[in-house]
């Protein structure tokens, strides 16, 4: 079973003001009283729109919607245009029946408290408002500017669906439903943010997801209390196990198709309003140095493909440092030939080894950064030129040696083989201090530094589940997709992110049989 620690959350609520609390207070029966009322709590807001007119001629009612999040041309046509017309007698005293009957709006609702009429303004839908009537009603007619489905562009696609979610929830919801027409898939939606009033979508597979993730899911959101949430990243930073840890201990992406996968697996995805990236919980290690097209290609390639993104995180972390070790300690373990070259190379170069690792490693990063937040169309050129032009004039100076721009140029590609931008921010932070153990200690720090991160992956856990799982502790049923990519028909159990039931994913004996030619 999964098991959770309990944390305690600072919960500090803002102090009410009067404006604040007669928010709360219900609507009055007279027109005049609650457009005061709504007036001085939009204030100074120029875009809010107050409309009176007439029902039928008779009846003095207003309309209130913000310019650029409700369809304006609805409200003219289906609205306006409709109460305004003259209404039987009838009719007249059944306000009700009369919206039911002349609005063609789907989704009506009746609201009671200003509260609720700010909140029906905030999200885009109008609301109407009636002299005599301490009610009102709010018209889905919300309707504002929004990205267009287009290609993932922080998570490049070589084989699989071309599609990523956007900024809109309803959109990126309606992208997983499209996956799951079943109606096991659940979707709940809360609201974070005292300003900003984020929504945010808790999905999970019925029957699949384990009762008590979802419940510890549900919890940590609900303890979120601040003033806004404007991207899933600051989700990410109340709801993880360990902060103060360089290891992500969710997964972000910006794939349905990724998300989807995570949710047969047992696992929860959380959506946040105005924001195209997902996250998923609980993670583990090889979840985040996994890829899509390791299963959607043959297993013996996504294999293969696995086990050099693995032998390149060591390279990613440990080379520098190594390198760093054995010029300054280790002159034994080196060839007599490469020692000469590589001594003849730094004789010109006045640092130490250790000086020169950190200088070069510095000035890859702030190459790569600049890389990032330059335009596309100058951005790649600049950091490889820059590259190659600081690393020319650098070795010529006799600032650095050539060995060492070579070791930074294979350890700044062997991170780019990892998928997931916050593991491998991870592993480019750890090498750092890697390097400072190998100038001081030799190969004795290394091993110093390796096995405290061992050490800390092993007490690491996401939403209760061992970072380091299934590998510690050792189940030997799931390792069919760790070091290895096993057959999809042979992989019929799902992981342990289930808790314990309805593990079965698929049914046994699948493993495709060769046709045998007629006798």
């Amino acid at each position: 079973m999964i098991r959770f620690k309990s944390r305690k959350m600072l919960k500090a609520k803002p102090p009410e003001n009067e404006l604040s609390k007669q928010n709360k207070d219900p609507l009055s029966d007279t027109l005049i009283a609650n457009e005061n009322t709504l007036r001085t709590i939009y204030k100074d807001c120029s875009d809010v729109i107050f409309r009176s007119f007439f029902i039928g001629g008779k009846d003095k009612a207003l309309l209130i919607y913000i310019d650029g999040l409700s369809n304006i041309e609805e409200i003219a046509d289906n609205v306006l245009s409709s109460l305004m017309q003259q209404t039987k007698e009838d009719d007249f005293y059944n306000i009700t029946s009369l919206i039911e009957k002349r609005i063609a709006v789907s989704d009506v609702k009746e609201i009671n408290t200003f509260s609720q009429s700010v909140h029906e303004i905030s999200m885009g839908n109008p609301v109407i408002l009636v002299d005599k009537r301490n009610a009102g009603f709010s018209l889905g007619l919300s309707k504002w500017e929004k990205r267009s489905i287009e290609e993932p562009s922080a998570e490049l696609v070589i084989k699989g669906p071309r599609e990523a979610f956007v900024e809109t929830l309803r959109v990126n919801t309606s992208l997983l439903r499209r996956k799951i027409r079943s109606p096991k898939l659940k979707i709940q939606s809360l609201e974070i943010g005292h300003y900003t009033k984020t929504n945010v979508a808790l999905s999970y597979l019925e029957g699949n997801a384990s009762e008590t993730l979802i419940e510890e899911t549900k919890n940590r959101l609900s303890k979120i209390d601040i003033d806004g949430i404007l991207e899933s990243g600051m989700v990410e930073e109340f709801i993880e196990d360990n902060p103060y840890s360089p290891f992500p201990q969710v997964l972000s992406t910006e794939r349905p198709d990724v998300v989807v996968s995570a949710l047969l697996e047992g696992r929860v995805a959380i959506l946040v309003d105005g924001t195209p990236f997902s996250i998923i919980v609980p993670t583990t290690l090889y979840s985040l140095l996994q890829a899509s097209e390791d299963y959607y290609g043959r297993f013996m390639i996504g294999t293969v493909i696995r086990w050099l993104r693995y032998i390149f995180l060591i390279i990613s972390l440990l080379l520098p440092a190594m390198y760093v070790a054995v010029i300054t300690y280790h002159h034994e373990m080196v060839p007599t030939t490469l020692l000469i070259t590589m001594a003849a190379s730094r004789e010109q170069v006045p640092f130490p080894a250790l000086v020169e690792a950190i200088l070069m490693e510095i000035t890859f990063e702030a190459l790569r950064e600049a890389g990032l937040r330059l335009p596309k169309q100058i951005g790649a050129a600049v950091s490889i030129v820059g590259a190659l032009v600081i690393g020319e004039a650098a070795v010529s100076a006799g600032i650095v040696s050539a060995p060492m721009v070579i070791v930074v140029a294979i350890t700044g590609i062997a991170s780019f083989t990892i998928p997931r931008y916050s593991a491998a921010i991870a592993i480019r932070m750890l090498r750092f201090p890697i390097i400072f153990l190998a100038g001081t200690l030799g190969l004795l720090g290394i091993m110093l530094g390796v096995i405290t991160i061992i050490v800390h992956l092993c007490t690491l856990r996401s939403f209760g589940v061992p970072y380091l799982s299934p590998m510690a502790p050792m189940q030997g049923s799931e390792m069919k997709d760790v070091l290895i990519r096993a057959p999809w028909w042979k992989m019929n159990k799902r992981p342990h992110f289930t808790g314990g039931y309805n593990n079965i994913r698929q049914a046994p004996g699948q493993k495709p049989s060769p046709a045998r030619k007629d006798e």
